[in-house]
């Protein structure tokens, strides 16, 4: 019986903490939103890993920066990706491609 409580225990508490860490949606992909980036916002952006890369327009951060800066999570990119910016193009990309480019700024962080 109590082996049985304490299996149940571990169980319970080890999904509680899989459920408090943010997951990246199931649908990204690092490898497209490379692609994705390279070719919508590299006109603009420096989209490579490298922190000290200089942007095209220096007004446009790095997205090694972005990745970089305290603010950035999985969810603040989404928004940010889903909303027009006044100095910005105003691309409407599909939720599954939203998810990828940011999967790929946040793999950024690791590098």
């Amino acid at each position: 019986m109590r082996r049985a409580l304490l299996s149940t225990l571990i169980f319970v508490c080890g999904a509680m903490a899989a459920a408090a860490q943010p997951a990246l949606a199931q649908g990204a992909d690092p490898t497209a939103g490379a692609r994705l980036a390279q070719e919508q916002c590299a006109a603009c952006h420096a989209v490579g890993a490298d922190p000290h890369a200089k942007s095209p327009n220096a007004d446009a951060p790095s997205f090694a920066l972005v990745a970089h800066m305290p603010s950035t999570t999985e969810l603040s990119l989404k928004v940010f990706l889903r909303s027009s910016h006044k100095n910005m193009p105003n691309f409407i990309l599909p939720p599954e491609e939203i998810d990828s480019v940011a999967s790929y700024i946040l793999g950024l962080k690791k590098k």
